[in-house]
């Protein structure tokens, strides 16, 4: 009989946020897998409870390397915890690998739900909850920030990101840049901690507060592209649209129809549109 993979989500601050299950877990488990050992420690330790079973490390250095042995485990009936230092397994954390892996095994994968960042950031934000994608963390060099961003530079529903907090500034600063200064966000600093902290404003605002340095775990929240009809759609917001389009790699006239689509116009009038630009500009 193979064994049981559990995902166990953790504090992403307050320790007392700790789901009741986890210590539980954290007892009973025949191998813990974890994200950062010494982590782990001030976890149980806070928690008052005794690991019961071997502790090893899984981190984005080694999680290639250790899958397979931790599969090994499961596969002879051991039970394995993944823990991380924040929040869900997998979820911009190690995890996703070890759970793919253990699916194609057909071994048991279950989870003790936890804390999550994207969560409570989204609730805290402000902005509809209705809808929402989770775009993790965005690429590091500038250009290839932009590109992403580009890509989803007309998505209506919300959009919720991690980023590093000396990134910040810059990050704010190209969304302001694709999505529209005015574009409102919500900018989640130190979840659950002590310095808890939740700026609110359009884009731009933020990124010039940003500018002046932040600290912390740092979760953005981006209110998703307005449902404009064709009417508030000028020539100027035609040929911007289609440009980020081109700028993310579809051809001009692919482009064009995709904009004409979604402003419900012929689309000899985007084109029109983007001549004119073309002509005004040269």
């Amino acid at each position: 009989m193979t064994g049981t993979l559990v995902l166990a989500g953790t504090p992403i601050g307050d320790v007392a946020d700790a789901p009741p299950r986890l210590s539980k877990e954290l007892a009973e488990a025949d191998v813990i897998a974890a994200e950062d050992t010494r982590r782990l420690r001030r976890l149980t330790q806070a928690l008052g409870v005794t690991p019961g079973g071997r502790v090893v490390s899984y981190f984005e250095g080694n999680e290639s390397a250790r899958t397979p042995e931790l599969v090994e485990e499961l596969r002879g009936g051991a039970r394995v915890l993944l823990v991380t230092d924040a929040g869900m397994p997998s979820v911009s954390d190690p995890g996703y690998r070890l759970v793919a892996a253990a699916v194609e095994h057909d071994i048991k994968v279950t989870a003790v739900p936890g804390p999550s960042a994207v969560l409570t950031a989204l609730a805290l934000s402000g902005l509809p909850v209705d809808r929402f994608c989770f775009e993790g963390f965005l690429p590091r060099k500038g250009g290839e920030r932009l590109s992403r961003l580009r890509e989803v530079a007309e998505e209506r529903r919300t959009l919720v990101y991690f980023e590093a907090p000396h990134r910040l500034d810059d990050t704010l600063a190209a969304m302001a840049e694709v999505f529209g200064a005015d574009r409102r966000a919500a900018v989640c600093r130190e979840l659950t901690k002590t310095y808890e902290e939740v700026k609110r404003g359009p884009l731009a605002d933020l990124a010039a507060w940003a500018a002046e340095g932040v600290r912390g775990e740092i979760t953005v929240v981006v209110e998703g592209a307005p449902d404009s009809g064709p009417e508030e759609l000028d020539a100027a917001e035609l040929v911007r649209r289609v440009r980020i389009r081109e700028e993310a790699g579809e051809r001009r006239k692919e482009a064009i129809a995709a904009v004409a689509a979604e402003a419900g116009l012929p689309k000899r009038v985007v084109f029109d549109a983007v001549v004119e630009a073309k002509r005004s500009a040269g």
